[in-house]
């Protein structure tokens, strides 16, 4: 059995990206270790909720079977007792999984240099680390001890595409604002610049409404490089937990 880090902010990350690669996880025998700024001390983590009623006219939320996973995942005693990250000792864990979320609340989990510097710590160790969605700018941001560069800056990487983001934020600005824009400058942008070389961003088949699904990866897309894995978006977090799975247990 595996121990394996899932860093949340306290509020507003994705359910999907967090639920499915739980619910593999778990169900494999492994072992999900949450933590947040605080842990225990700091109100239990709480997903988006538009994720789970539909972020406008009942749309764009999680999928109903993410929806159940979840629900299944929040009453679970990991999940409401989360450890601290100041307080994380990189060692302990044999993989690491930073999923995403756009909402406000990611805030605190993306620019926090306290959890930097213990996905660094984890990244040295060379285990299997996993990104989906926003939670690649995490690594984006972490640097390389003694360059100063990105852990990233020499990997293949993908990330939420710039495509993406713009569209969701075109459909929905007239009634939720900023909602959809974390940051000023789109992830996308953001992963490019921590690369020594931009090509070497993915950005995967265009698709705005196809989403993978747990028998069917048709629509879905990740990208390995040796024990580094990314995907895109929710839609994409089947594949991403069973690739994840397979690389934990040596695949």
């Amino acid at each position: 059995m595996a121990r394996v880090l899932i860093p949340l902010p306290d509020r507003d990350f994705d359910a999907t990206e967090v639920a499915i690669p739980w619910w593999y996880l778990s169900s494999a025998g492994h072992e999900v270790v949450f933590a947040t700024e605080l842990g225990s001390g700091g109100p239990p983590p709480s997903c988006d909720p538009r994720l789970l009623t539909g972020v406008i006219f009942g749309a764009l939320g999680a999928e109903p079977e993410a929806r159940q996973i979840y629900a299944q995942m929040a009453d679970r005693e990991e999940f409401r007792h989360p450890a601290a990250w100041g307080k994380l000792n990189p060692t302990a864990y044999d993989g690491l999984v930073l999923p995403g979320g756009h909402a406000p609340g990611m805030r605190q989990y993306l620019a926090s240099t306290e959890l930097r510097g213990k996905v660094g710590a984890f990244w040295e160790l060379g285990r299997p680390v996993g990104a989906i969605c926003h939670g690649v700018l995490v690594l984006a941001k972490t640097k390389e001890a003694g360059t100063g560069r990105s852990v990233l800056s020499s990997r293949f990487t993908t990330c939420l595409p710039k495509y993406m983001e713009r569209s969701a934020w075109m459909l929905t600005a007239w009634k939720l604002g900023s909602y959809y824009r974390t940051y000023p400058e789109y992830v996308e942008d953001e992963v490019r610049a921590a690369l020594q070389d931009p090509s070497r961003f993915l950005r995967g088949p265009r698709t705005l409404y196809r989403r993978g699904r747990a028998t069917d990866d048709s629509a879905a897309f990740a990208a390995r490089d040796g024990n580094y894995l990314s995907a895109r978006w929710p839609g994409d977090a089947y594949l991403f937990a069973k690739t994840f799975t397979r690389m934990l247990e040596g695949g």
